[in-house]
């Protein structure tokens, strides 16, 4: 990427906001340094990172960098045989111990971040290094009695001789002797316990003068009775010194053996420091993660077909687009304040790659070139960008020229150094280039300018660069309006405050606003007049053309956000209507459960009603009493919605007994359906009802016919819902007639208890059938289906079991 161009689109301030994000220095200087790279992948998997650091951080906000330091160089002089200090073993552990946890953190997340786990499981150990500093060192940095047996040995031998110097020495203050001291203390000189002694009084008390105060008046004065005590106590000092360097030089040996690993360490920290940094800025800016697309190709012109037709002109190929993608919606420069910049789109179709951005001055032409320039920079840096919505290829190199080129120093005027970065430029652009120009052809005169201006222009598109250029020059406009593969742009302006609005509108040339902006500022309209005369005929229907398009240009804008705003609400009352729909089914369900445990309750309360009534029959002792149990018995009858039919016990001679025969044809009341009795027991009777057999109770069977005929004995039918009967036929039926009667026949059959229906769809095509048993699939009452067996229909009937207590 060309240097001079990040300096140019103040990339390099980019990069500072980015560091200072990070944690320690090794990550700010990988920020500091960071190239956009020119490898698709690779942008894909740095933007990948920082969408997953950005989740990371706002789901896991423990999780950080740590204490980490760059210890590289203390690795380095390990190496070199040097003996490291304490504080610097302390950060050599203090970054073993945050790299530990933090690859171990982000390990156990490796579900939900692969990509930064990654990186962590990179992280190396170094195995024992950890544990030896900390023994070694306490919280303050200071060597531990601990470290070995000899120091701890001669840090004892130093408390006793210390205790003896200071009892010598507080005899003496406690002494006579005191009147010739400038005050009752203890102090230290060169390593040795000395007291003050006044000047006059030093011949008075023996020993070695050590030290003199600045005005003369105090001696610093050994007392010989403790010279002795403090050359033992001195060279018990320096014994303890050369002990520690032992001690140190043996940990600087351990980290010697570890100092490649530990710069690795170090290196994957600071990959993730940056990671991390690129994430919270990110979040500063609200940015998005932009979406990388291939470079387009397009179709080479047609080959002659035939011999003759290679004479004729062969035209050059119907698109000169490189193939590149610019679309940036919300563009926002990174380095004006968030909340006060005003978004840009950038937005290019399929067929433009060459802007020509016109507008008047200070209406945001360069900022909008910078902000365009950056937005790759910084895509292809990994960083997420301040936009609503990104979608770019990744550029080889990308070219500026913008700003005050002069140069003092070379002699240089304002156009030649300009057009010498611009000769500089040209030497390598390519069809993978992105080239910001701005003010192109100023600084000379207008004609010769806008001619050289549109020659470069026309370079830069044979090229196939992608460009972005700002210019004042009314020829460029006509040319990016006639032009293939270019478009124009324009930098809004209110004519009614005289301000710009920093707006840009890609498709639309800009205006001058000249006379506009004279008439708001009070020219007289006859100069005026004598100024539209001199422009020309032309210019003026050119005005009056772009008036017509900004006008239409904000009617349409007026009309689709009202769409907008119809469609949002549409899609509001489409969810609402969807989520209403979610809770049909959970809440007819919840009918049908209620409307069944109701049921169950009432007849068991039927049941136990009549269960009392026959007692009472059973031990009524006049016919009076039986009357009057008939009439509570009518009044239960009337009182219930299931009907009650109870058998009234009566004299052996008037009640007639019904014996069940095999083969005789019944009616099962709780099913309502029809049975022929295949077996008998005293309680129970086995019916076979089509193919299929079942148990019931003898008291819910109705005698229908026998051979020989039978008076049958009356029953109590249960409180159960109606039966809808075995069988459901939807033959014929369309799929959606068929669902809606098969729903209502299945919600009759579970409130009526049956224990299985057969659904007869027939075979046809098999959209009916498949309708049907996904349905039951979903139906929760369903326990089972199967389809029907020989005599029973085959494929043409699915028999579907209930979840029903025997």
């Amino acid at each position: 990427m060309d240097q001079k161009t990040h300096h140019t689109l103040e990339f390099d301030k980019v990069r500072q906001r980015l560091a200072d994000y990070t944690s320690f220095s090794a990550g700010r200087q990988l920020a500091l340094d960071l190239l956009p790279t020119t490898e698709r992948l690779t942008a894909v998997l740095w933007q990948t990172h920082t969408a997953e650091a950005r989740d990371l951080l706002d789901s896991h906000s423990d999780i950080t960098i740590g204490g980490a330091r760059d210890v590289r160089r203390y690795a380095d002089n390990s190496l070199r045989g040097f003996t490291l200090r304490g504080e610097e073993l302390l950060d050599i552990r203090n970054t073993l111990v945050a790299a530990r946890t933090l690859r171990r953190n982000l390990l156990k997340l490796d579900d939900h971040y692969p990509h930064l786990a990654e990186i962590a499981d990179l992280i190396e150990e170094c195995p024992g290094l950890v544990s030896a500093i900390s023994q070694t060192f306490d919280d303050r940095g200071e060597v531990v009695d601990s470290a070995s047996s000899k120091l701890a040995n001669v840090r004892q031998q130093q408390r006793v001789v210390h205790g003896r110097i200071q009892d010598k020495l507080q005899s003496i203050l406690s002494s006579s002797l005191n009147q010739y001291l400038q005050d009752p203390i203890i102090s230290m000189r060169n390593g040795r316990y000395v007291l003050p002694v006044k000047i006059e009084a030093k011949g008075r008390v023996k020993g070695i003068v050590h030290d003199q105060s600045g005005s003369g008046a105090t001696v610093w004065l050994e007392p010989i009775g403790t010279v002795d005590l403090n050359n033992e106590y001195r060279g018990l000092l320096i014994e303890e010194e050369k002990e520690i360097e032992r001690i140190l030089a043996e940990l600087s040996a351990q980290v010697a053996d570890h100092a490649e690993s530990i710069k690795r360490i170090v290196e994957r920290m600071a990959e993730l420091d940056l990671i991390f940094a690129r994430a919270q800025y990110a979040d500063r800016l609200r940015g998005v993660q932009p979406e990388f697309g291939d470079w387009r190709t397009f179709a080479p012109p047609r080959p002659p077909k035939h011999a003759n037709e290679r004479a004729k002109w062969t035209p050059p190929p119907p698109n000169p687009h490189p193939g590149s993608t610019i679309w940036v919606k919300g563009a926002r420069h990174p380095l004006l304040d968030q909340n006060m910049v005003v978004p840009t789109d950038l937005t290019l179709d399929e067929e433009t790659f060459i802007v020509l951005i016109t507008g008047p001055n200070t209406g945001g032409k360069t900022v909008s070139l910078k902000t365009m320039g950056l937005m790759v920079l910084m895509a292809q840096s990994g960083l997420h960008l301040p936009a609503v919505e990104a979608k770019l290829t990744i550029f080889d190199n990308v070219f500026a020229d913008i700003g005050d080129e002069q140069s003092i120093e070379q002699n240089l005027s304002t156009f030649s150094a300009h057009l010498t970065n611009i000769v500089r430029i040209l030497a390598q652009v390519n069809e993978r280039s992105l080239v910001l120009l701005d003010e192109l052809g100023s600084g000379t005169d207008p004609a010769e300018g806008a001619a050289l201006a549109q020659a470069i222009v026309g370079y830069l598109r044979d090229k196939g660069a992608t460009t972005f250029v700002a210019t004042h020059y009314p020829e460029l406009k006509w040319y990016a309006s006639n032009t293939q593969g270019a478009t124009n742009a324009s930098l809004l302006f209110d004519i009614d405050t005289l301000e710009p609005t920093y707006e840009m509108s890609i498709g639309i040339p800009g205006k001058s606003n000249a006379f506009a902006i004279a008439r708001r500022l009070g020219l007289e309209q006859t100069i005026l007049d004598e100024g539209l005369a001199l422009v020309g005929a032309g210019s003026r229907e050119a005005e009056n053309m772009l008036d017509s398009i900004y006008e239409l240009r904000e009617k349409i804008q007026s009309e689709e956000a009202a769409t907008n705003l119809a469609l949002r609400k549409a899609e509001a009352e489409r969810d609402e209507l969807a989520a209403r729909l979610q809770t049909i089914e959970a809440e007819r369900r919840r009918v049908l459960a209620d409307a069944q445990a109701q049921a169950e309750a009432e007849l068991e309360a039927i049941r136990e009603e009549i269960g009392a009534v026959r007692r009472q029959v059973r031990e009524a002792a006049s016919i009076n009493q039986l009357k009057k149990l008939g009439k509570e018995i009518d009044a239960i009858e009337s009182g219930q919605v299931a009907e009650i039919v109870p058998a009234v016990e009566q004299p052996e001679s008037k009640r007639k007994k019904l014996n069940l025969e095999v083969g005789d044809i019944v009616k099962i009341i709780p099913l309502n359906t029809k049975g022929e009795v295949a077996m008998l027991s005293k309680k129970e009777a086995t019916v076979l009802v089509g193919q299929m057999q079942m148990k019931t109770k003898l008291h819910e069977l109705e005698f229908m016919e026998r051979p020989e005929a039978v008076v049958p004995e009356p029953v109590v039918s249960s409180g159960r819902g109606s039966s809808p009967g075995m069988e459901l036929d939807m033959r014929g039926m369309r799929v959606e007639d068929g669902l809606m009667a098969l729903e209502q026949y299945m919600d009759a059959a579970f409130l009526a208890r049956l224990p299985w229906v057969r659904l007869i769809h027939g075979k046809g095509t098999g959209r009916l059938r498949d309708a049907v048993r996904q349905s039951l699939n979903k139906n929760s009452h369903v326990v089972s289906w199967e389809e029907g067996k020989d005599g029973e229909g085959d494929a043409g009937v699915t028999v579907a079991k209930f979840d029903v207590e025997e």
